[in-house]
């Protein structure tokens, strides 16, 4: 049973219908305390990055003890923004930590539009479980104006006047910056990888 956090700023409905038609099951917790039976954590998300602030410390706190138990985690668009560091849109606002960075505002000169609508293609750094049997090139649908750095947990890129991260895994926690509930097939294949992992998770 995949948990799926409702912290006000997540597309939620189309990222379940998206993961009910790989075959998963999901649910919206409403207490923290509810990820003790997931089986992993999806982490949803589009607009302003103070919106991650919604997510309080106890919450927080469950999500990383449920990763040190091993039950994978996924973010999504804003979702995997909130893995960093933080985002220069909201310095007050912390993320989650679990990877090195700060998220920036995408710097795209005229005729690029900000923010980033559309599809673009990624560029697949290098392979990891939720990518499995993704192609190099193929196109994603991108909606977003902050992006994250491209750090070593960095999988594959996208470019829009700058290059940006756009999937991260790192151990069992992985995150895009697109949105694979709206990239077609594609993209369903990365939520189908993601429900693999989950499966696999000890």
């Amino acid at each position: 049973m995949i948990a799926l956090i409702d912290y006000g700023a997540g597309n939620l409905t189309s990222v379940r219908k998206g993961f009910t038609a790989v075959g998963a099951s999901v649910f919206t917790p409403a207490t923290p305390s509810e990820l003790t039976r997931a089986s992993a954590i999806v982490v949803p998300g589009v607009g302003h990055f103070g919106a991650t602030a919604a997510i309080s410390p106890d919450w927080r706190q469950a999500i990383h003890r449920a990763i040190d138990a091993g039950v994978p985690l996924l973010g999504i668009c804003l979702g995997l923004q909130w893995l960093f560091d933080g985002s220069d849109e909201a310095p007050g606002v912390r993320g989650l930590g679990l990877i090195p960075g700060t998220c920036a505002r995408i710097d795209a000169a005229l005729p690029l539009k900000v923010p980033h609508v559309g599809w673009n293609a990624l560029a697949v750094r290098r392979r990891s479980p939720v990518l499995d049997g993704v192609e190099d090139g193929v196109t994603m649908y991108f909606t977003h104006t902050f992006a994250a750095p491209t750090t070593d947990a960095c999988i594959a890129t996208a470019t829009h006047g700058e290059t940006f991260c756009a999937a991260v895994s790192t151990g069992r926690v992985h995150g895009v910056q697109f949105h694979p509930e709206k990239s077609g097939a594609a993209g369903l294949r990365v939520l189908r990888n993601f429900v693999s992992t989950a499966a696999h998770a000890v």
